[in-house]
């Protein structure tokens, strides 16, 4: 058995003629003398958040070369190259150690999509976000910032927010 067909029932009408008219009509009205929404870029520039996520910053010396990020990185956005040098021992007898030197650090923002998992992955706190927003080329090439151009961005990070104080605990109580 087959269910039986219903009918699609007629729109409802209003009962007063034009009523939608004059609602549509009202709103662009209203619309029409109120501030709009849009802020026209070139002329006039927007106050980004201070948290706000513009460009990744690079402190150079903070880098250890771990690559991390760069594995971590789902896009593949990031290039790193780096080198070893051997250091003279600190104190007389001591062993020579290793230190690894940065030779070449570049994120392409062409690329990257602005996950955030390479700042949040860097365990000696190397990059950081930056609220900066212009940073756009011309070619798809000027969109690969080396670790110089990084290492500007690294100015316009601001300060991390200040950690809540912890209250004092409660002196012991004396027993008698």
């Amino acid at each position: 058995m087959s269910a039986p067909r219903t009918v699609p029932s007629e729109p409802v009408r209003s009962a007063v003629p034009g009523l939608g008219l004059f609602k549509g009509m009202w709103l662009t009205l209203k619309t029409l003398f109120s501030k709009p929404a849009t802020v026209f870029y070139p002329v006039e520039k927007e106050i980004p958040l201070p948290r706000a996520r513009g460009v990744i910053a690079l402190d150079v010396e903070a880098c250890t070369v771990c690559m991390l990020c760069a594995r971590e990185c789902p896009d593949w956005c990031i290039f790193i190259e780096g080198h070893k040098v051997e250091q003279p021992p600190a104190q007389p007898g001591g062993r020579v150690r290793s230190k690894s030197v940065l030779d070449r650090f570049d994120i392409d923002f062409a690329l990257c999509m602005y996950c955030g998992i390479c700042v949040e992955v860097c365990p000696f706190d190397a990059l950081f976000w930056s609220p900066e927003y212009e940073y756009s080329g011309r070619v798809p090439a000027d969109l690969l910032h080396s670790k110089d151009r990084l290492s500007v961005w690294l100015a316009t990070v601001p300060e991390p927010p200040a950690l809540e104080e912890q209250p004092e605990p409660p002196a012991p109580e004396e027993q008698p």
